[in-house]
This record gives C-alpha cells, structure tokens and sequence, in this order.
C-alpha cells in the first residue's frame, strides 16, 4: 500500500519549525513596480521611490518622503488590498488605521500589526508620534513580504495592488501603491 507524506515537515526553529518536503511547489512573491504620488506638494515631496533588482533572488523597494511641515502630530493610513480577476477587485475592505497609535502599539488591530511586521526593521517610522524627520523605507526586500505572503498568512497565486493613501491632519497627503505578483 503507498504511503503519502505530509506536505509540511518538522524541521528546527530557524524556519519556524515547519518546511516544504523538496520537490513540492513553493509560491513566491515578486514586486512588479511601485507608485508614488505626493498629493499635497505643500506637506511632502518623494524624494526618492523606486525598486531595484541586484541579482534574480536580492530584489528590494525604497521610499523616501520629505515632510515640510514639521512635526506630524497625527496621521492616518488607509489601505486597500486588490487582487487580479478580470480587473482588479477588493480582497480587503478599505482599513483607516490610526498611524500614531499603531506605531506606538496602543491599538491592536490585526490587520494593522500584520502590515507594520512588513515594515519595521527597515523604516524610521518605528516609534510613536511626533515624527520630527523625513520618513524613510529604505531596502525592503522582497524576501520579507514573500515571507509573509507565503507562511504567516497565504494567498492564492496572483497579481495583487496594495493602495495606501497617506492622511495627515485629516487631509489625503500622498499615495503609494506597491504592485506584486504571486506565482
């Protein structure tokens, strides 16, 4: 009689004590391009927004915004996930999530934290507000959002678009969309 075998085995901490058998199919995740679009020139300007690839497996996304009005006392992200099926169409509902509060972790939302983990090894936005300095995301690599796309909380293979739209004082002040594909 054969045997089948469970896709996931046990392995050591290091990967989270779970592997794919080899042989088995791994998904991974690919930035396709990156957007970014001050909407008040007053308050900010994108001083750089870009993604580069150094070889076929170290890709990584950059940002950098100059804030011209400072200190940012209170600022909010809103945030939009799509997915590709004739058109691209809402996987997520639209998120207002309080910026402030969720860097200074007074507010547990899920969705929120599971984004922030994407971002805070790599940013200057660690901390809670006032944000006195211009905000940097410097060399996200892909390695970290395939990391979270794949294993702490799947999707399906796909071409994705995550919109967030950067609010300040109540006010839409910038817009960057990172667009991705999931094979």
């Amino acid at each position: 009689m054969h045997k089948t075998r469970s896709p996931l085995t046990k392995t050591d901490e290091r990967t989270d004590g779970w592997t794919a058998d080899e042989g088995q199919i791994q998904s991974k995740f690919e930035f396709t391009n990156l957007k970014c679009d001050a909407l008040d020139k007053q308050f900010c300007g994108f001083e750089y927004c870009y993604l580069k690839s150094i070889n076929r497996t170290y890709k990584y996304m950059s940002v950098k915004v100059n804030l011209y009005k400072l200190p940012v006392t209170k600022f909010s992200i809103r945030i939009q996930g799509l997915k590709r099926s004739n058109g691209y169409v809402p996987i997520t509902s639209e998120i207002t999530l309080d910026g402030c509060k969720l860097m200074s972790n007074e507010s547990f939302n899920p969705f929120g934290s599971y984004l922030q983990g994407f971002l805070m090894s790599h940013t200057n936005i660690n901390h809670s507000c006032p944000f006195n300095h211009h905000i940097i995301l410097e060399k996200l690599p892909v390695d970290i959002v395939n990391y979270k796309m794949t294993k702490i909380m799947p999707f399906p293979k796909g071409n994705y678009i995550l919109n967030t739209t950067w609010i300040a004082y109540g006010i839409d002040r910038a817009i960057v969309t990172i667009y991705g594909t999931l094979s």
